[in-house]
């Protein structure tokens, strides 16, 4: 049987995963980044809930004669299957279930799907992938040319996150216990990449540093990874972007320092405690400042990400924000707009809270009333700016940068009203 999957833009892992296993089993698969299919089945690869609402890709359903959808979308069904014509999806993991899928269709027996039957959305309960080791992935000739925040591919070493962040899609869609795949399994996954012509790396799974996490090591087995792909790829080739404040020690810093491009990613996203408190981060501004230090006195470089707009969040608490930045002194700053993802405790939070109080939708009347944002666009922006000021060596702000910025903004408030929207739409579902 001929099989395409389509992973629109950007080739995720879980298609080249699922590439992989389907020509274990002697199918003919294609892999593409573009809308277009020719085989007897699509399987299309889907991240982000603003891509369910992207014309071309609603057109390139409509054309296809037998498409299935996966990927972190799968968390609210009902939304997928009203949206998009297709004939049906996977909500969880989906290694163990593709064969059946593409051979069979859809059906009651097979966990973790859902699909339309009688004008009735029917879902089966998903199960984890029983082991993580898979087969070679189908590595396509072009992924070496793919530019993901500097890196090639985003590879897989384990699943789950112990953190019940409110906005995070990762412990609803894997769970809060932590799944390694073998030490082995990632390292010939990586050589052959590398063989592909493959030449930037990124370790990924929610948190780096937990792979391996419930055995008899931890950062141990953490360390070994990184040093074990530094030696295959070199260590200005290996990032390892995603931390969490609370899973970092020198040890771990120095193997990072060491054996990487020598940057961590923090999921800050407030300097006040109250606005971490509301998102469940786990974590104070004294944590996530003490954890920007201590990296800086590794000689490691640290990225800070930040949410605005988060309901309920204050002028006071988007102060303490920019007060916390002026103090960590971060080496990059990342803003976005809180984004209610369809599955997340976030979204609930986001339908119940009244609109006239929602930041999305209030104009903002400050320094920045003549750009005609809103509140929380104006947030973002400010904040996109400020952290430019808030660098070791501070950076001037040109025209390009301005205009960057705001377009930024601008599109980020755009898509979470669509997101909203989209929300409100299929309330009944969600709440």
């Amino acid at each position: 049987m001929k099989t395409t999957i389509v992973s629109p833009k950007i080739y995720t892992y879980g298609s080249l995963v699922l590439g992989g296993i389907l020509r274990e089993r002697g199918h003919k698969v294609s892999i593409t980044r573009d809308l277009s299919s020719s085989g007897d089945v699509t399987l299309l690869s889907l991240f982000s809930t603003s891509q369910l609402l992207d014309p071309k890709i609603r057109e390139f359903a409509k054309r296809c004669p037998k498409i299935y959808v996966g990927g972190p979308v799968g968390l609210v069904p009902e939304i997928v299957l009203g949206e998009l014509e297709v004939d049906g999806m996977v909500m969880g993991e989906g290694e163990d279930v593709v064969i059946d899928l593409v051979e069979k269709g859809p059906s009651a027996e097979i966990p973790g799907l859902a699909f339309l039957q009688d004008g009735e959305v029917v879902k089966t309960k998903p199960e984890p992938a029983r082991n993580l080791d898979h087969v070679m992935p189908l590595i396509p000739e072009d992924l070496k040319d793919q530019n993901v925040r500097g890196a090639n591919v985003y590879i897989e070493t384990h699943r789950g996150c112990l953190g019940g962040c409110t906005f995070c899609q990762v412990p609803r869609f894997f769970g809060r216990s932590i799944r390694s795949r073998s030490l082995d399994n990632i390292l010939a996954e990586v050589r052959e990449m590398k063989r592909m012509g493959v030449a930037r790396v990124a370790v990924s799974g929610g948190t780096g540093s937990l792979f391996g996490y419930g055995k008899d090591v931890n950062k141990e087995a953490f360390i070994e990874l990184l040093s074990s792909l530094s030696e295959i790829l070199g260590p200005r080739n290996l990032s390892v972007p995603d931390m969490r404040v609370d899973f970092v020690d020198e040890d771990i810093l120095e193997a990072v320092r060491r054996y990487t491009v020598g940057w961590v990613f923090f999921g800050i996203e407030s300097g006040s405690a109250k606005m971490l408190k509301a998102m469940k981060k786990g974590t104070t501004p004294e944590n996530n400042l003490e954890a920007v230090e201590l990296a800086h006195r590794c000689g490691v470089k640290v990225g800070g990400s930040f949410i605005v707009a988060y309901p309920g969040e204050t002028e006071e608490d988007y102060q303490a924000t920019l007060d916390f930045m002026d103090e960590a002194m971060l080496d990059d700053v990342f803003s976005s707009v809180a984004e209610p993802i369809p599955g997340t405790p976030l979204a609930k939070v986001a339908l119940d809270y009244p609109k006239e109080e929602n930041l999305l939708y209030r104009e903002h009347a400050g320094d920045y009333q003549a750009l005609k944002l809103s509140e929380a666009e104006a947030r973002c922006f400010n904040l996109l700016l400020h952290g430019q000021n808030c660098k070791p060596v501070p950076r001037i702000v040109d025209d390009g940068t301005y205009s960057a910025f705001l377009e930024e903004a601008r599109i980020q408030g755009r898509d979470v009203r669509r997101v909203m929207d989209l929300l409100e739409k299929y309330r009944g579902s969600i709440v």
